[in-house]
């Protein structure tokens, strides 16, 4: 763990910047003492931000998993239920496919 005063973030942006980048890990700042900031590479924050929206959709998972209500499907199930789809709207007159997103 790096720790430096805030004041080098501003006389030593440089070597700030390069050890964040070459570590890719993060400098907390402190301030008077005590914790202010931390700064870290654009990488770092994106991995951190990865990691969190994984172990997010984990807990969710299994949350669904825990609901007595829940119904899976197999993968033959998923694929005949979006051929019915498909075939429906096609046979409706929407030859237009629309994406979203």
């Amino acid at each position: 763990m790096i720790i430096r005063p805030i004041t080098d973030l501003r006389n030593n942006f440089k070597e700030i910047s390069e050890t964040v980048h070459s570590s890719n890990e993060p400098i907390y700042l402190t301030k008077n003492g005590y914790g202010d900031m931390v700064v870290m590479s654009l990488e770092a924050f994106e991995q951190l931000k990865d990691k969190q929206e994984l172990k997010q959709s984990i807990i969710e998972s299994e949350t669904l998993q825990q609901q007595p209500s829940s119904k899976y499907y197999s993968h033959d199930e998923v694929f005949d239920m979006m051929e019915e789809i498909v075939k429906e709207h096609f046979k409706n007159g929407k030859n237009n496919v629309q994406r979203e997103g």
